[in-house]
């Protein structure tokens, strides 16, 4: 048999932002999610006992990433391309394995909205996030800390002996391993997608998937459904039934439905134009759940929509798969064990409605064809990949060094450990953590259990007492924590960094004057450290300099905030974050017309949290015209 799939290396060439450093704080606080339910009483037991079920309460150990501006330039991404004489599948490897594109070849058309940019923004649990294609959500309720991260990526024979494209990494914030495998048969108009999730520990982990697919927002959404659970973003979930086109179309703001696929049905979603022709998404009944975004007819999302891509271009909505009947729950992944599944993504063609579409589904692609290309795949996830076409980060070899996990078909090899797993490495093989050669912002906290274990009996230098004290504030042990950070101040040669822990402890139990001051001082020995203005640096000062300013305005110091404002670099005063800061410290000054007067001259903030409305709050507060239309990003 001649096998006509191809795998192939290319580069998509668009308008792009550059991500930036990351923040190099530790993420302390506690997430400040959308996604949160008040009131349990009424859901079926199942989905309430899985949406208390270990949500996250920190991003530790991921660092964030908002070190992105608006600037877009030309840019050349890599690109890996699998294809065979029906389906041209574009993926992003550097960029969580984004599936940027599927084309139909024999028809031309794109089944998924394609954004003509590169534009990162704040939706991620960790902060940069772009917009557009399948992305492969892993971890938590939420966009993946991966979205912007790189992946490995290798040729794998596939079922029928051709090739097929493996991406894998390891997810740090459950600290599990999974692999997702493209695989394009002969002749087939469905590209496939096996993903297995393993659980290597133990003891039993919270487990979240999400297959996101973005398509053109004037596509009518179809699923095998009567009901759907609609949450809208005021943390509130409540069973209607599943609207229709038109009521979708007028909904003013943001929303979810989450379908309600009774038990013995197939799962699919369909995404098709007012001809009939669009995407159809399907899969083994493992992945069970099914999901319509919105972002709303009223301002605010069509806003969004123009901050994540061009304005004038089209906009886009999402349909969704995963592994439990709502994206606000966590699923038991037993030690030991793993769940997997495959997907199919193809054209349909067929009059908008949800008996035609089944009917044409199973005509085209039958539910016993899906669980036979699952039964072909299955033995091939441990087959061990050949050419690798992409590295991913080191953090998967760490833990397999410690552990001596045996992870057939995702090889974390010893040459992907670098700089930030160097440190751990050494604690890991000779027992302390060495301390760094030169004053620098300090980099990456390990937090999980067998971590902090190990800083517990390694020597208690002050680096190492920084690092303890974040892995037990994570663990909420927090006056041990701050105990460490404590015991480190008398010897660290360098005292910001365990500064600004104790003031962020100081902030969660409500003693503002205290975090102030070690704020003040953490900022004012960050300034006689730092060496130059690189990028490291830069980040460091941006980001303690946010939160003494934001630390100090609380308790109405305003001349320490404008002396913290006034050391910033000039570039990092220049963005549209610290734009917004610099109106709300005119306003604590008593120049409120100064503070209009930003807001008049326009400002963009790149970081803009999903959902945020403090752009809009502080406007309230300056002026007493509506809110302009340019910084309107209300979701409810």
């Amino acid at each position: 048999m001649v096998i006509v799939t191809t795998i192939r290396r290319d580069v998509l060439t668009l308008p792009a932002a550059e991500l930036g450093p990351d923040n190099p704080l530790p993420p302390l606080r506690p997430l400040d999610e959308l996604h949160r339910i008040e009131d349990r009483d009424g859901l079926p037991r199942e989905m309430a006992r899985q949406i208390g079920y270990e949500p996250l309460r920190s991003l530790l150990p991921v660092h964030v990433r908002d070190g992105y501006e608006r600037v877009r330039e030309p840019r050349a991404l890599d690109t890996l391309v699998i294809e065979n004489d029906r389906l041209r599948a574009t993926v992003l490897p550097g960029l969580g394995g984004r599936i940027a594109s599927l084309l139909h070849k024999p028809t031309g058309r794109e089944l998924l909205y394609r954004n003509p940019v590169f534009q990162p923004a704040d939706f991620a649990l960790n902060g940069a996030w772009f917009s557009g294609g399948i992305e492969w959500n892993i971890g938590a309720t939420g966009h993946t800390t991966l979205a912007c991260a790189p992946l490995h990526a290798a040729r794998v024979t596939a079922p029928d002996g051709g090739e097929m494209l493996r991406l894998w990494e390891w997810e740090r914030l459950r600290d599990l391993p999974f692999q997702v495998d493209l695989w394009l048969p002969e002749d087939s108009d469905f590209l496939y997608v096996g993903v297995r999730v393993r659980n290597p520990h133990e003891r039993p982990v919270p487990t979240y998937w999400w297959s996101n697919i973005a398509v053109p927002e004037e596509r009518r959404v179809l699923a095998p459904a009567e009901e759907a659970w609609h949450f809208g973003y005021e943390r509130l979930l409540r069973r209607m039934p599943v609207p229709s086109y038109e009521e979708i179309r007028q909904h003013p703001y943001a929303a979810d439905y989450f379908y309600e696929v009774p038990e013995p049905r197939r799962r699919w979603i369909a995404a098709l134009d007012d001809d009939g022709n669009g995407l159809v998404q399907t899969s083994t009944d493992v992945l069970r759940g099914r999901k319509l975004f919105i972002w709303g007819a009223g301002r605010g999302g069509r806003r969004w929509q123009e901050w994540l891509t061009e304005p004038g271009t089209g906009g886009y909505c999402e349909i969704q798969a995963g592994l439990a009947r709502t994206q606000l729950e966590h699923v038991r992944l037993e030690g030991e064990g793993e769940v997997a599944w495959l997907e199919a993504y193809g054209p349909l063609s067929c009059a908008p409605a949800a008996d035609e579409v089944e009917a044409r589904l199973e005509a085209v692609l039958p539910r016993a064809g899906v669980e036979a290309a699952y039964a072909r795949w299955k033995p091939c996830a441990d087959t061990e990949p050949g050419e690798i076409l992409a590295t991913g980060s080191g953090w998967g070899a760490l833990e397999v060094l410690r552990a001596d996990w045996k992870l057939p078909g995702t090889p974390f090899d010893e040459a992907t450990l670098g700089e930030e797993q160097e440190p751990w490495l050494r604690l890991l093989r000779v027992g302390a953590l060495p301390e760094p050669r030169r004053v620098r912002p300090p980099g990456e906290t390990l937090v999980a259990p067998h971590w902090r274990d190990m800083l517990e009996t390694a020597p208690a230098t002050p680096h190492t007492e920084y690092h303890l004290g974040i892995a037990q504030w994570h663990a909420g042990d927090r006056a041990q924590a701050v105990r460490s950070w404590e015991r480190a101040l008398a010897l660290a040669p360098s005292v910001w960094p365990l500064l600004r822990c104790l003031a962020v402890a100081d902030l969660e139990i409500a003693n503002h004057e205290r975090a102030a001051d070690r704020y003040a001082e953490a900022f004012d020995d960050l300034c006689r450290e730092r060496r130059d203005a690189g990028e490291r640096w830069t980040a460091a000062t941006a980001a303690l300099g946010r939160e003494a300013i934001e630390a100090l305005l609380a308790v109405r110091r305003t001349g320490e905030a404008r002396a913290v404002w006034e050391r910033l670099h000039f570039a990092t005063r220049a963005r549209g974050r610290f734009r917004l800061i610099e109106a709300g410290l005119l306003l604590a000054e008593g120049r409120r017309d100064e503070a209009r007067a930003v807001y008049d001259e326009g400002f963009e903030v790149a970081d803009l949290r999903e959902g945020a409305e403090t752009v809009g709050r502080l406007w309230e507060r300056i002026s007493d015209e509506p809110l302009p239309a340019r910084y309107d990003f209300r979701m409810r």
